[in-house]
């Protein structure tokens, strides 16, 4: 599976923001949703917190939706 590489515009995004920017939900609402009902990993580890920090460098991997790298600009 490719990784799709996610520009950050800032020096950090939480978790709940990058699923937003990144196009996997539609609103912040669905947020908690997601996170409970999919397979999430940051960098290898399990994560379910929307309110995790994530930074550049940062692999974000999404059960059978994707896998993306976080970036600088």
């Amino acid at each position: 599976m490719a990784v799709e590489d996610i520009v950050l515009e800032s020096e950090e995004i939480t978790l709940g923001q990058f699923l937003k920017f990144a196009s996997i939900i539609d609103s912040g609402g669905m947020t908690k949703w997601f996170l409970s009902e999919h397979d999430i990993k940051v960098n290898g580890e399990p994560e379910n917190r929307r309110g995790k920090k994530l930074h550049a460098g940062d692999r974000i991997d999404i059960k059978d939706i994707g896998s993306y790298r976080l970036v600088r600009d």
